[in-house]
């Protein structure tokens, strides 16, 4: 019986996934691409704007973060199928889309950079007329951006970019709650570590505020993190030339989720986890955060110090909790779910305001701030917390609106 539990373990850490559940059946497939290019490190697909057969007036979007390679049927899906047809309206208006893919989502930013970089330039190559480029990405896509174009111009390249995007990037850190990620090392002692690996991979560790490195380690700043931010300072930490734009699918009135700090989001009652639990992130010395218990062994108790309270901050949400209850209920644990969605992207740092180690930082009425505090020459937020890099109308409209001409 016991060996029986092991088996079913190392199969519920290999279905967890970080940003979207492992193994979820594929969206329709995307219509063909106009052209498609092998890039280092990845890929592109081009799709000519209407009433166009060439490249004009080129819009350049980047892939976000996830195991693996690009998936370019899902890419398509959430900017055409969801809350606003973006890819649509965009060829609508003459655009040419360049979507950029990556062969290993997970890999450094540095070196998927790369990738930006040759898809940039082919872009200029091809491109009939003059018209300056609107580049950017999702997620971690717009932080490849950034980086990509601030290097470019160090180098002096010619980039042709009028105006640079981030639709919720983590320009200041992103957030996956302590405990979950202690669960993953919790896991990987099952013999499966697919969700390990996609929390301590390079790009996660680069892109998030905390990493946790082991199931007794103490919560901290990855040196990867510390490693990137310090190449992007060399580069100049921003590209000068273009227009600098961004989104957030979090709000800007200091309004949070509905999370409550200290609260229960999860509670596994058998037989795999019987005992495990998870609150949401409070603030507080040696706060606890997560019990892990079960057939693996334990208990171990996870704590935090000195955290302000991340789970309930306004911003762009993940289904963080949600993800790990609906396969744990899928191979027969007894769960209680009380929140599938927390901040992964918190405003101040979608726009780029403000760090996100103190309370009064994350709770911040940023539409009440000088706008000269945020590292971007124009922002928006959403008018309400969803999720991370949806893309709503009110997003999709308002970049449209900044087309380079």
């Amino acid at each position: 019986m016991a060996d029986s539990k092991a088996t079913k373990a190392r199969k519920v850490a290999g279905s967890i996934g970080l940003v979207t559940p492992m193994g979820e059946p594929a969206p329709a497939q995307a219509p063909p691409a106009d052209e498609e290019w092998q890039l280092p490190g990845g890929s592109a697909r081009v799709y000519y704007g209407q009433g166009h057969k060439g490249v004009v007036r080129p819009v350049v979007l980047a892939d976000g973060f996830n195991l693996g390679p690009t998936d370019f049927d899902w890419l398509w899906d959430g900017l055409e199928n969801g809350r606003f047809p973006f890819i649509s309206e965009l060829r609508r208006r003459g655009r040419t889309l360049v979507l950029v893919g990556f062969d290993e989502r997970s890999e450094s930013i540095l070196r998927n950079a790369e990738t930006m970089t040759a898809a940039i330039m082919r872009t200029v190559a091809e491109q009939l007329g003059d018209t300056r480029l609107l580049v950017g990405g999702f997620s971690m896509g717009g932080i490849v951006t950034r980086y990509a174009l601030a290097k470019m111009e160090m180098q002096r390249m010619d980039h042709r970019v009028g105006v640079y995007v981030s639709f919720d990037s983590p320009h200041r850190g992103a957030w996956v709650p302590i405990g979950l990620q202690a669960f993953a090392h919790y896991l990987a002692d099952a013999g499966d570590d697919t969700y390990l690996r996609q929390i301590s991979s390079p790009a996660s560790q680069q892109m998030l505020w905390r990493h946790l490195d082991a199931l007794d380690g103490t919560p901290k700043e990855s040196p990867l993190r510390r490693e990137f931010k310090e190449q992007l300072e060399r580069v100049g930490g921003w590209p000068r030339i273009p227009r600098l734009i961004g989104v957030s699918s979090g709000r800007g009135d200091g309004v949070g989720n509905g999370v409550r700090a200290g609260a229960k989001a999860l509670t596994c009652a058998g037989p795999l986890f019987d005992g495990t639990y998870f609150l949401a992130q409070p603030k507080g010395e040696a706060a606890d955060v997560a019990v892990l218990d079960g057939v693996l062994g334990g208990p171990y108790t996870i704590t935090t110090s000195g955290f302000p309270e991340l789970d309930g901050a306004p911003g762009g949400t993940l289904e963080s909790f949600g993800i790990v209850g609906d396969t744990l209920t899928a191979f027969g644990e007894n769960v209680d779910m009380v929140h599938r969605s927390v901040c992964f992207v918190p405003s101040i740092s979608a726009v780029a305001i403000r760090d996100l180690d103190r309370q009064e930082n994350l709770y911040a009425k940023i539409d009440e701030l000088p706008p000269e505090e945020s590292d971007l020459d124009d922002f928006l937020l959403s008018t309400d917390n969803d999720p991370h890099a949806v893309m709503t109308a009110e997003i999709g409209e308002w970049v449209l609106d900044r087309l380079p001409d």
